[in-house]
């Protein structure tokens, strides 16, 4: 996002000391794209929506747009709101979606209770978001290992160090964990501790979102029905 003007002033230390949020306010009222690198249509999309999604991450990696993995997972709180953070897909295998996380974290807790989630990818260089719905599971041991395994050794570190959405009392209690682990460690190989590993999603529904001029964007949809997809076109 560019303005066309200061919207704030930092002093010798690169700190804020005063930003205009009033003009910010008018200015976000008025910024406006309009999306013309692409179309899409049920005639030009595949049978089967991996295959789909497998071209437009071809293109995505192509387009060299960064941190093309990164994925927004949104889970369910036990009391029904709505939890999301950015994660990063690691493997995609036959409609399956995999990513690594701490299995005590905060969605981890969430998709104990429910295990319906969605992928939200966003890849704006091409005007493209794609939505992935599903139900998630744990993956097999033999996967998290060969995962795990694949780490730099500072990430082995982080995942024994961090208990993951639990309350710190300062940075430097993390960092002196990692420490710990370090010397535990030290000229062994890193296990993957029991309680990190993998997730699958596997998807029942997708939307392709094609941005198009004057806001009348293209949305092709699957919907899993017996052992094929139902393919739709939704309104803009």
């Amino acid at each position: 996002m560019r303005f066309g003007f200061s919207i704030a002033r930092i002093d010798n230390n690169l700190n804020f000391v005063s930003i205009n949020m009033d003009a910010i306010r008018d200015e976000i009222k008025k910024l406006r794209e309009d999306f013309t690198k692409g179309t899409l249509s049920e005639a030009d999309v595949k049978a089967n929506p991996f295959e789909q999604f497998e071209i437009w991450l071809a293109q995505a990696v192509e387009a060299k747009i960064t941190e093309v993995q990164a994925t927004t997972l949104s889970t369910i709180t036990s009391d029904n709101k709505p939890s999301s953070r950015i994660v990063y897909m690691r493997e995609f295998e036959n409609n399956n979606f995999f990513i690594y996380s701490n299995y005590n974290s905060q969605k981890a807790i969430h998709i104990s209770k429910n295990n319906n989630v969605t992928l939200n990818f966003f890849w704006p260089e091409l005007e493209r978001q794609l939505r992935v719905e599903g139900t998630i599971t744990k993956c097999d041991a033999k996967r998290s290992d060969n995962y795990f395994n694949s780490r730099p050794e500072e990430s082995k570190l982080s995942a024994w160090a961090s208990s993951q959405s639990s309350e710190l009392k300062s940075r430097k209690e993390l960092e002196d964990l990692v420490e710990s682990f370090r010397k535990k460690f030290e000229g062994k190989e890193i296990p993957r501790p029991d309680f990190w590993g993998g997730y699958v999603i596997t998807a029942n529904y997708y939307e392709f979102w094609q941005g198009r001029k004057s806001r009348l964007h293209d949305r092709i949809c699957y919907k899993k029905e017996n052992e094929g997809w139902k393919i739709f076109r939704l309104a803009p």
